[in-house]
């Protein structure tokens, strides 16, 4: 039976899975949900994930969601191209990035992205700006890691880039919008900013299907 994947215009942890899966050119069967109809919190849906929202996948009878374990079981499942390493080491490795990225990048993010999307909260702006330092802080450590290094762990992409790389596109998203300019992001341009971060972006875009994952309401 086919992967079958609901997913999310623009939710980066949906972002995650499908990139997953088109680099190790996995078959799927796409099932996006609409989140203006509130799609994610049908009772169908919730019979799968009862936590409402995305993604969630299933492979025959196995249903799993929360991106990160998706992407593991993918992995262990479907080991062709290894994505959580192929020692100890690297494994290691990638799961800090992982972790790095979920204790800081995420939340940090959240307390900038969801008020200029949403225009609740712009009035926090003390709030705003420590975010966004914090998260300057986690991409020039990340930059730091891409100086010698066309990915952030090894010396091909791996669940450390996959797992990162849509959190920063979101945030890029975030920083390119009218709301954002009086908070002073300091986000952009990123090839002056950031550069060795561009560079990987422009990388992890150069993918084969790369396209096939990118937000389409993005594209609008």
């Amino acid at each position: 039976m086919a992967i079958e994947l609901y997913w999310g215009s623009g939710s980066p942890f949906a972002w995650r899975v499908m990139l997953t899966l088109e680099v190790k050119g996995l078959p799927y069967e796409s099932k996006l949900l609409e989140f203006s109809k509130g799609e994610h919190k049908a009772p169908a849906y919730l019979q799968l994930n009862p936590r409402g929202k995305v993604p969630t996948l299933k492979d025959g009878a196995f249903v799993l969601y929360e991106s990160l374990a998706i992407m593991s079981y993918l992995d262990r499942k479907y080991p062709d191209p290894p994505l959580f390493g192929k020692s100890p080491e690297e494994a290691g490795l990638i799961w800090r990035a992982l972790a790095e990225c979920e204790s800081y990048v995420v939340t940090a993010g959240d307390k900038v992205v969801r008020p200029i999307f949403f225009g609740k909260g712009l009035d926090k702006v003390e709030e705003i700006q420590q975010a966004a330092q914090t998260l300057r802080h986690e991409l020039k450590m990340i930059d730091e890691r891409l100086a010698d290094s066309h990915w952030l762990v090894g010396d091909k992409i791996s669940a450390a880039d996959i797992g990162v790389f849509p959190l920063v596109q979101l945030l890029l998203r975030a920083a390119s919008k009218e709301a954002a300019r009086p908070f002073n992001l300091g986000l952009l341009p990123l090839a002056q900013t950031f550069p060795n971060v561009a560079k990987w972006v422009q990388r992890v875009e150069a993918l084969p299907n790369y396209q096939r994952t990118y937000p389409p309401h993005w594209r609008q």
